[in-house]
């Protein structure tokens, strides 16, 4: 692999390399939301070299903008354009911005310094069930391991429509949900805020180049619609998704919040770290059958923050998932669905074979069986009041390092209501 080098200062730890630049969006007490590449612990401001026509987008104007849509819906060929020229602005031996100080002032920014925004207008979300494992241990709880596996589980991804509107950016603080619960000694739900609040690790990619509606999306093409990736926190309510999800699948249980990292990974930037996906079988339907690797090796963890004070509770990777991307999204439109640029859909739960790779708390816990001791010594088997989440993914292949950077959110207490 080609290893680049920046005139600007990276350590080798940090998520975001010259290799990288992820997209996201950004504002500060002086700058208006506008798009930027995260390299170090920089931005690189785009609207100011596109306005200095540097980029290919600089007759178009899409950098000063509040939403990556509208440079997304540029089609491939800008985006590859774009990143092999940001690429060569940064490059060590090239003196075109490295050299003029007064654009480098107004261009790089300190990310300490800014506030990050949802990267992008969801027009529609979509959640998938696609971990192997995941589905077993939850099968293994509620059902038994003979059972585990739902018949059509093996023959196409399951996913269900999700809120978009209540896709929030990292950071944002989510409020604990209320609804109705079964609890075991009532004959009746009662109206309670949620008791069993989960994570689930997860990630997400997004939609750049459209279908029309009863156009399905070929599996070998699937690829050329997909922007790139961020990490996704699908909050779950287990008491209240236990009583609600039957016949139709998940409603208030999932659609009170779902948070997504700030900064979108391209495919392109993930594109070293393809890989295999675990042998399928049986074998999917011709419209789901792939003729290439179409998963990444991507590292993922989670930890727990209690009043500042993290402990990680999981470590697992991207490539156990056993449906891919591209067929999810063919499966997603095999049916004539229409996709729109922006769109969100999200991998399911990811989880590996080991009990410290479980990718929700109801499955490391064991739906409330084990306790899940933190580094403060307290226990948890659901998060609290006050609890923090924090998912972070990178892949590491020798030297090149391409990360996400982190997800977080922190609980705060529900609402109170007079009845």
């Amino acid at each position: 692999m080609d290893i680049k080098k920046t005139f600007l200062p990276v350590d080798e730890r940090s998520d975001f390399s010259i290799h990288n630049l992820p997209y996201g969006v950004f504002s500060s007490d002086t700058l208006s939301p506008r798009v930027g590449v995260a390299i170090g612990h920089q931005i690189i401001d785009l609207s100011q070299l596109e306005e200095a026509g540097l980029l290919p987008t600089s007759d178009n104007t899409v950098f000063n903008s509040d939403t990556l849509n509208p440079f997304i819906s540029l089609g491939k060929e800008i985006w590859h354009e774009t990143r092999a020229r940001l690429q060569d602005l940064l490059d060590f031996n090239n003196p075109e911005l490295r050299d003029n100080n007064e654009l480098c002032d107004k261009a790089i920014v300190n990310q300490a310094d800014v506030q990050m925004h949802l990267p992008i207008h969801v027009s529609s979300y979509t959640d998938f069930y696609s971990s192997r494992e995941h589905a077993f241990n939850v099968g293994c709880m509620f059902r038994d391991p003979d059972n585990a596996l739902m018949p059509n589980w093996s023959e196409l991804p399951v996913g269900y429509n999700g809120r978009a509107s209540s896709v929030v950016v990292s950071g944002t603080d989510i409020v604990r949900p209320s609804g109705q619960i079964k609890v075991p000694d009532s004959e009746r739900p009662i109206f309670s805020s949620s008791r069993k609040l989960d994570f689930e690790l997860e990630t997400a990619f997004i939609i750049g180049r459209p279908n029309a509606m009863g156009k399905p999306v070929s599996i070998e093409n699937a690829h050329e619609h997909i922007f790139g990736m961020v990490l996704l926190n699908d909050w779950s309510a287990r008491d209240i998704q236990q009583w609600e999800c039957v016949p139709l699948g998940p409603f208030n249980s999932k659609t009170f919040a779902s948070s997504i990292s700030p900064w979108v990974v391209t495919l392109e930037a993930l594109e070293p770290f393809r890989c295999s996906a675990p042998k399928q079988e049986p074998l999917p339907l011709p419209y789901l059958r792939e003729k290439r690797d179409n998963n990444f090796d991507i590292n993922l963890e989670v930890s727990f923050d209690v009043s500042g004070h993290e402990t990680v509770i999981s470590k697992t990777n991207f490539k156990y998932m056993y449906w891919t991307m591209p067929q999810q999204l063919a499966h997603h439109t095999i049916s004539g669905c229409n996709m729109q640029v922006g769109d969100l859909l999200g991998s399911g739960t990811i989880s590996g074979k080991d009990k410290g790779s479980r990718g929700s708390l109801l499955e490391l816990t064991w739906n409330m069986t084990e306790a899940l001791t933190l580094n403060n010594g307290e226990s948890r088997y659901f998060i609290e009041d006050g609890d923090g989440i924090v998912i972070r993914g990178y892949a590491q292949k020798d030297e090149v390092r391409v990360g996400f950077g982190e997800v977080r959110g922190k609980i705060l207490p529900a609402n109170e209501f007079n009845y």
